[in-house]
């Protein structure tokens, strides 16, 4: 008997921010189970190993998630050429790691747009969707900095608790229906996450630049993000919405634990120690 297959159950995928990262996992993944995939970029060029390798299977998508207009028209041409996608990623984002009150609002609601505000605006295109034809899945790829906010990326924490209360708010929406809503929630990995944040304030303090070089050494150390892959793969064969929480060990298993039965003064005092902070 063959091994099942992600393609048995999903033909076709949409994947923003598919060139680098976890987005370029994801699509690899999919690639390798018999999925055909659209994946996004703000520069396409960026794709062009996939789509050599991978034709006819692969089509890049440039997306600006900046552009409203430019992420209805583009995801409804796409959505209308895959004959409606099974599947749906919603990954696309930025890091900015700055004190919240040292720099402009404006730049801590543009990533509070790109990776909050537009996700859902996609989400809502591909449930539609999806709920018309009762089948296949929307995936938004949140973080564990839901639960364990990360310090001086406050509207990174902000969008990815955002998301995770979509996506449990969708869960329950979608129960009676065969459409599976799945909240994933890495931890740190190896990434180019890091080296590609933005950090827009002048002068650090001390304290802000021992959280930056802690941060730092956890994404530098954590697994491969073929690892998060793998665990995306098992949940869409299970085939049911629900959350998944991948990384490394302590941030998977110990952290959650500790977030569901700890006191929140017990959380804060680890998170102070996790990033050289006490």
């Amino acid at each position: 008997m063959a091994a099942p297959r992600v393609s048995d159950r999903f033909a076709t995928a949409f994947i923003t921010g598919a060139s680098t990262g976890l987005g370029r996992a994801f699509a690899e993944m999919l690639l390798a189970e018999g999925v055909r995939v659209w994946g996004t970029s703000r520069a396409p060029a960026r794709l062009a190993d996939l789509t050599q390798a991978h034709a006819p299977r692969f089509t890049p998508v440039a997306l600006d998630l900046r552009d409203p207009a430019q992420l209805e028209n583009t995801f409804r041409s796409a959505d209308a050429a895959a004959g409606g996608f099974d599947l749906v990623i919603n990954n696309a984002g930025f890091g900015v790691f700055a004190e919240f009150a040292a720099v402009d609002f404006a730049v801590w609601r543009d990533q509070i747009d790109v990776m909050l505000t537009q996700p859902a605006r996609l989400s809502h295109l591909a449930l539609r969707g999806q709920l018309a034809r009762n089948r296949g899945a929307l995936v938004n790829i949140s973080s564990l900095a839901a639960e364990f906010p990360l310090p001086f990326q406050s509207a990174y924490n902000i969008a990815k608790a955002g998301l995770t209360a979509l996506n449990e708010s969708l869960m329950i929406e979608t129960a009676p229906t065969a459409v599976a809503v799945i909240d994933f929630r890495p931890g740190d990995y190896r990434t180019d996450f890091d080296g590609s944040l933005q950090r827009p304030q002048a002068q650090p303090d001390a304290r802000q630049e021992r959280a930056w070089h802690a941060f730092r050494a956890m994404m530098q150390s954590g697994p491969p993000p073929a690892h998060a892959a793998a665990a995306l793969r098992r949940a869409l064969l299970r085939g049911r919405s629900g959350t998944v929480r991948t990384g490394r060990f302590f941030q998977a298993v110990i952290a959650p634990l500790i977030a569901r039965f700890g006191s929140l003064p017990l959380k804060r005092r680890i998170q102070a120690r996790y990033f050289d902070l006490s």
